[in-house]
């Protein structure tokens, strides 16, 4: 039973957003729940915004559906297109999304999916997130 994490971050790393399914399922079918689990950003006047104004994503999210429902949340995108271009000049904001997914990796009960039930898991996950942005505001504090 293989587990795959979705997760959306901001520019710094930090996880925005989580979901959990199966190792089988395509990672651009999970883009409109990972981007609609963004919770309201709060600023300083003004009514919360609601989703992110830009994202970055990989060769994996090509496809109509993805430009799409990003196009309908008035969300710029930059996707890689698959076979034309290269994929270095996306890696440089992708390497903040590796660095999250590995930070995740190094919570041990995370590395290895030892529970059964998906809600303990994504339980754990959560869990693993909040410790995450706990140790961004620390340094952000300190």
């Amino acid at each position: 039973m293989g587990t795959k994490r979705h997760v959306l971050t901001d520019a710094k790393g930090v996880p925005l957003a989580l979901k959990l399914t199966g190792a089988n399922v395509h990672d651009s079918r999970m883009l409109e729940a990972v981007v609609d689990a963004v919770p309201p950003i709060r600023q300083c006047w003004g009514r919360p915004r609601k989703r992110p104004s830009g994202l970055h994503a990989d060769k994996t999210y090509d496809h109509r559906r993805c430009r799409q429902a990003l196009t309908r949340r008035r969300i710029q995108h930059r996707i890689a297109r698959r076979g034309s271009e290269s994929s270095q000049r996306l890696g440089r904001r992708r390497w903040v999304v590796e660095r999250t997914l590995a930070w995740f990796a190094r919570f041990r009960r995370l590395a290895i999916r030892y529970e059964r039930r998906s809600d303990i898991h994504l339980a754990f996950s959560m869990l693993a997130a909040a410790l995450v942005v706990r140790r961004f505001i620390e340094r952000w504090f300190c």
